[in-house]
């Protein structure tokens, strides 16, 4: 007897094909979805969705379950990628992966799995849930819970739960994640075993749905470049930089200074940008003052252990 209709996220890779297997081993019925979310250039140069919806049809024909693309590029320009752009421009570098999760994967995705009527939505995330009831006793995977932890993944190497922490109780309660008790030997492994296509395929790094690529000539696309001085902390011009929002805080690689050699002779580091004077400050060494705060401030944080509503 069937579990009741899981709708999984396949993205070619093979994390999100094992985790496919693996819940119709467990008695679900399961539907892929391949998510399309980038259009702008879409190519085979740096973004390969053609080649990763070959991948993800033809691992659901080996594990013999149905999949259907569906397009939210509309819903990631207006709620991830705007939002990726006016952090940058802010001064900040943001990690798109994490709103990506919590506004596509687990928000449009999961509305589009319910209307297709199931029950829960699944992913290849290394991550874990753990469902409890009033009491507190844990609950089995999926069954209805009164809370919902979010858990790490068992491989410390690749858990993904970090890029987890902005999904509510409604969507954790919601979702499966079927190899988080599981290491990335292993899913290869099973993936070769059962003869999946893409047993070996390399996993995929870059931005969330826009690949790997040259990121500041792709980031100068959208962002205004504004060149302005390179100081040190004693306001001494040492060179040009290109636009602050190219450059990190506490970055060390890519400056642009790596010939200037002073004072200690130590490796220079992004420690502060100045918006109003448009000038980025660098310092030398890791323990420099600059770089070392006493004080973190946060906003919108979310509790994903309090008890929450989850109808």
């Amino acid at each position: 007897m069937s579990k009741g209709r899981v709708v999984i996220g396949m993205s070619g890779g093979v994390d999100s094909s094992v985790a496919a297997w693996l819940l119709k081993q467990q008695g679900w019925e399961v539907v892929g979805l391949f998510m399309k979310n980038w259009e702008d250039d879409d190519d085979d140069e740096f973004c390969s969705t053609r080649q990763d919806w070959i991948d993800a049809a033809s691992a659901a024909d080996v594990i013999g379950v149905d999949i259907d693309a569906v397009n939210f590029a509309a819903e990631y320009k207006d709620r991830v990628f705007a939002e990726f752009l006016r952090e940058y421009s802010a001064g900040r570098t943001p990690n798109p992966d994490v709103l990506c999760n919590a506004e596509i994967k687990f928000k449009a995705f999961l509305d589009h799995a319910m209307a297709m009527g199931a029950r829960h939505i699944a992913t290849g995330h290394y991550a874990r849930v753990r469902s409890l009831a009033d009491d507190g006793r844990v609950l089995p995977e999926g069954a209805p819970a009164a809370r919902v932890e979010l858990l790490r993944g068992v491989d410390p190497g690749k858990d993904q739960s970090y890029f987890l922490h902005r999904l509510t109780q409604a969507q954790l309660a919601r979702t499966l994640f079927p190899i988080g008790h599981l290491h990335k030997r292993e899913v290869r492994e099973i993936a070769r075993q059962i003869g999946l296509p893409n047993a070996a395929k390399k996993d995929s790094t870059g931005i969330c749905f826009i690949g790997e690529r040259p990121f500041r000539e792709f980031l100068n696309r959208y962002l205004p470049t504004k060149p302005g001085p390179i100081e040190t902390d004693d306001g001494r011009t040492i060179g040009e930089h290109v636009g602050l929002s190219f450059y990190t805080l506490g970055q060390r690689k890519g400056i642009g200074i790596g010939g200037q050699r002073e004072g200690s002779g130590e490796p220079w580091f992004v420690a502060r940008k100045d918006l109003e004077r448009n000038a980025l400050v660098v310092v030398q060494g890791h323990q420099h003052p600059w770089l070392l705060s006493a004080r973190l401030e946060a906003d919108s944080a979310r509790r994903i252990g309090e008890m929450e509503d989850l109808r």
